[in-house]
């Protein structure tokens, strides 16, 4: 058994559906909040959610931040791809798919300390790096993302099954 298999004993599929959905609830969430003047997406992950926040919230100015640090099912070293600098005079929001182990909301928030940062799924471990966010799921739950995987039919094992001994 590979570390990643050992780390992650559930999966939890999100449709597209249910992404859009959560990224709504989330813009609710926000506009309670207060008003931003920018949205700075995570790249990759948080690039679908910042789109459809961005458009929920009639935010026009949307930039990416680009941190890499996960390969297929497992979590390595956080690279920093791509900066950005913060703006003082700016209201700004941060946007990610999902805190897992907070390390990559870390390094983004040392580019941007006074930005609100949100996610759409979060971690226990990641949980206290964000700021808001809507559906928290086990430390050991793999999220399967609706762009990681193909639109077609496919027998999903009931959660019992999907437990190991």
């Amino acid at each position: 058994m590979t570390s990643s298999e050992e780390k992650y004993k559930k999966v939890y599929p999100v449709s597209w559906q249910q992404l859009h959905q959560d990224c709504k609830a989330l813009a609710w969430r926000l506009l309670d909040i207060g008003s931003w003047d920018k949205i700075v997406a995570v790249a990759r992950g948080g690039l679908v959610p910042a789109a459809i926040i961005a458009r929920e919230l009639d935010i026009r100015f949307v930039d990416t931040v680009c941190v890499s640090s996960y390969t297929l099912r497992t979590q390595g070293e956080t690279k920093i791809l791509k900066k950005i600098t913060h703006d003082n005079d700016k209201k700004i929001l941060i946007i990610d798919d999902l805190v897992d182990t907070g390390s990559t909301a870390r390094v983004v928030r040392q580019m941007i300390p006074n930005a609100h940062f949100a996610t759409v799924y979060a971690k226990p471990d990641g949980r206290p790096e964000v700021d808001t966010f809507i559906t928290e799921v086990s430390q050991d739950t793999w999220i399967l993302f609706p762009w990681d995987s193909e639109p077609q039919y496919q027998y999903i094992k009931p959660i019992v099954s999907q437990r190991h001994p």
